[in-house]
């Protein structure tokens, strides 16, 4: 994906769910929860063993269909072989894209939201891209 693509990406999307959401500071999905927060992203964390308490200030959701608002983009923090059910759910509430964080490579969950209209980003970081790409507020 070329360097404009993702620009346009962090551009434009406005509501990320964080899916694979840490309480634990030590852990990336936290990190760059925090760092989205700081951004301007408005961030609806997704973990089913947090469901109901509030992360970084924000209420987190067991499942993506659980969040009551409008998701612009996906952001996965789970193993690979989870991505293509966490693409399922993405495509079923009308994410617009799928971002795949490092290590979390799957081409069958990329192909499935790709075919479904979403823009895909795999084996990347927001918090490294927006700073690299001259983007930080």
């Amino acid at each position: 994906m070329k360097d404009s693509d993702i620009a346009a990406v962090l551009n434009t999307v406005k509501n990320i769910a964080l899916v694979g959401a840490s309480d634990n500071p030590s852990r990336p999905s936290f990190g760059v929860m925090e760092y989205l927060l700081r951004q301007g992203y408005r961030v609806f964390p997704v973990s089913p063993k947090l469901a109901g308490q509030l992360l970084l200030g924000q209420t987190v959701y067991a499942s993506l269909d659980q969040i009551p608002h409008p998701v612009d983009m996906v952001d996965v923090f789970r193993q690979p072989e989870a991505a293509w059910g966490v693409a399922q759910q993405a495509i079923a509430i009308g994410a617009r894209v799928l971002w795949l964080q490092i290590g979390v490579i799957n081409e069958q969950a990329a192909v499935l939201a790709g075919n479904a209209g979403l823009t895909v980003v795999m084996d990347r970081c927001p918090k490294i891209e927006i700073p690299r790409l001259g983007l930080e507020q």
